[in-house]
């Protein structure tokens, strides 16, 4: 079964660079290794420019489990993670309903 999820961070703003850089990395990595990760976006608010959503795809619990244990994710957190404010990272996991 199809996994929609959404990651919601906000990060210190003298890191934008570094994040950004770390996000484009994390996402060609996505499109490498992970063919069971049908979607990675990662969208920058604009009224906030510290404030970030990711929305994936997964093809099934599987695609997500090798994401979640892969490489490129502790190489991502390794770097987001220190720069985020203290509210972390909110996960949340939703079920379609309708799509174009």
């Amino acid at each position: 079964m199809t996994i929609y999820m959404t990651a919601r961070f906000t990060i210190r703003p003298e890191a934008a660079e570094k994040c950004q850089a770390a996000i484009q990395e994390f996402t060609e990595y996505i499109q490498v290794n992970e063919p069971g990760t049908l979607l990675y976006t990662s969208v920058q608010e604009t009224a906030d420019p510290t404030h970030y959503l990711h929305f994936f795809i997964f093809t099934d619990e599987a695609a997500r489990d090798l994401h979640r244990k892969s490489e490129g994710v502790m190489r991502f957190t390794s770097k987001l993670y220190p720069e985020l404010t203290s509210n972390g990272v909110e996960f949340k996991e939703y079920r379609l309903v309708a799509t174009t």
